[in-house]
Order: structure tokens, then C-alpha cells, then sequence
């Protein structure tokens, strides 16, 4: 039985999502906030075979410490392959205009906008699927990760609710999204990568309204598809073996829904 439309768009209230102005679920069940700065790029998650890396978009009022950002973009490297997604800028929001933009290897993607629309890469192992005819799309990037994605504005409730002041030419249209992985080395790392590791202490105040934790300097690369953080662990040597023993143990999941498991992929 094929799901409904919404139960295939990102849960931002499941483990393995980043949405808002950035609120992540980790691994571990844990909601935690990563602000990192307006037009840089960070990276989600490192592992041995794959790097995904996110493009922050935002502004900062006056008055502000901080900018109030949002993810714009994700690029992604695998098996000497890149892909990348964005959320293309507006200035006004309109749902019935596509605001997804794909490139696979430096290239344009063509996706025709129409319900469960579908576009493979030439070795068949990165597959894009239109949820929607418009905004929503899921990415399978073969054992490795499948991402969902949901493309949304900045409203005007977020707005006044929150005081973000957004400009009256720029919507500040982005990403919510959530993943799934098939197979994590315990040496994973990234703003959300590494909370899938059996190893890791989540730095977040639990109880506290924005659990924010930091480490942009660690994150932070050069580009959108660029591997060249601190802490970053991606080999384009696709011949080496990778462990994924010790990685976290979610025990039994519901397998027969994306939005209801814990970002880890059910294996038959």
C-alpha cells in the first residue's frame, strides 16, 4: 500500500530531522538547536562514505547577537558522486511554483512536476521521487541514506510569533528535511551525524526551551560540496571497508513508515 503524501513528508518531531531555525532530533531521541551563521556551510553528517553538508541562509536584525538562520541547501558526496538540492529564493511564497533545484555532478537536474515524478542518476544509485507535483521530494542514495524533503517559506505567523523580522523581499524559503541511514561507522561525525554514535554525550541542556549547541568552527566547510571541515571523516576511496558495528542500537522500529522510525533504515 503506497503512503499518503504526508505521511512521506519530513516529520519534524522524529529523530533524524532539521527543520525551524535549526532544530534538529538526533539519534538519540534529543531535540537540540545548531544556529551556525547566514551564508556558510556546515556539515550534517560525516562518515567514511558519505558527506552531507548544509548551506545556511538567514539575516540579523539589529539589536540581534546572532543571526537567525535557516538551511537553504543540502550537498551530498557518495560513491565519487555529488548531489545537491536547494530551496531557490522568493520574495513572495507561492505554493503552486516549484521552489526545488537539483544538480547531479555539476549538472541541472530536470524533474517534471508531477506526483511521484522520477529521476535516476546513470548507475541507478541516487533516485529522486517527487511526493507532490510541487516542493516535496524524496532522495534514496542506494544503501547508503534516503532524506525527505519539504520545501516551506518563513510565514508570517513564524514572523511575528517569533520577531524575525524577515525583509518584504525575501520569504526566506527553505528546507525541512529528515533522514534515514542504512549503515553509520561509529566514527560518524557531523552536527547530527555524531548523535548516532554509542559514544556520544549530547552537550544540550535537557529541560532548557532552546537547547543550543555550538561548534561552527568544527563544522564549518569552504562550500556546499566540499569535505574539508575539522572534524569531517569522508574518503572518496570507495574500496575501503567500512565497520558499522557499535552503532547505536534503535531495537525494534516501525519500518512501514519513513516519518515514524528513528532515522535508521529496516533492512529485509
Amino acid at each position: 500500500m503506497r503512503l499518503s503524501p504526508h505521511d512521506r513528508k519530513p516529520n519534524c518531531n522524529a529523530p533524524g530531522s532539521g527543520c525551524h531555525d535549526p532544530r534538529f532530533i538526533g539519534g538519540d531521541g534529543r531535540v537540540f538547536y545548531f544556529h551556525g551563521k547566514s551564508n556558510e556551510h556546515f556539515s550534517l553528517v560525516s562518515d567514511s562514505d558519505l558527506q552531507i553538508n548544509a548551506r545556511f541562509i538567514g539575516h540579523r536584525p539589529a539589536g540581534r547577537t546572532r543571526d537567525y538562520t535557516w538551511i537553504q541547501a543540502l550537498g551530498v558526496m557518495f560513491n565519487s558522486q555529488t548531489f545537491s538540492l536547494e530551496a531557490i529564493k522568493t520574495p513572495q511564497w507561492n505554493d503552486k511554483v516549484d521552489h526545488l533545484k537539483f544538480t547531479y555532478n555539476g549538472n541541472d537536474v530536470v524533474l517534471h512536476e508531477a506526483s511521484l515524478s522520477t529521476w535516476y542518476s546513470p548507475n541507478k544509485d541516487v533516485k529522486v521521487e517527487r511526493v507532490s507535483d510541487k516542493n516535496i521530494v524524496i532522495v534514496t542514495l542506494e544503501d547508503v541514506a534516503e532524506i525527505m524533503v519539504n520545501v516551506v517559506p518563513v510565514t508570517k505567523e513564524d514572523d511575528a510569533i517569533h520577531n524575525y523580522k524577515v525583509p518584504n523581499d525575501d520569504c526566506f524559503a527553505h528546507l525541512e528535511v529528515q533522514f534515514r541511514f542504512f549503515a553509520l561507522s561509529p566514527k560518524v561525525d557531523g552536527v547530527l551525524g555524531r548523535t548516532y554514535r554509542v559514544d556520544f554525550e549530547n552537550t544540550a541542556k535537557p529541560g532548557v526551551a532552546m537547547p543550543v549547541v555550538g561548534g561552527e568552527d568544527k563544522y564549518k566547510t569552504t562550500s556546499l560540496l566540499s569535505s574539508n571541515c575539522a572534524s569531517c571523516v569522508f574518503s572518496n576511496d570507495i574500496s575501503s571497508e567500512k565497520d558499522t558495528t557499535n552503532v547505536r542500537d534503535f531495537g525494534i522500529l516501525d519500518c512501514t513508515k519513513f516519518s515514524h522510525g528513528m532515522g535508521i533504515v529496516c533492512k529485509k
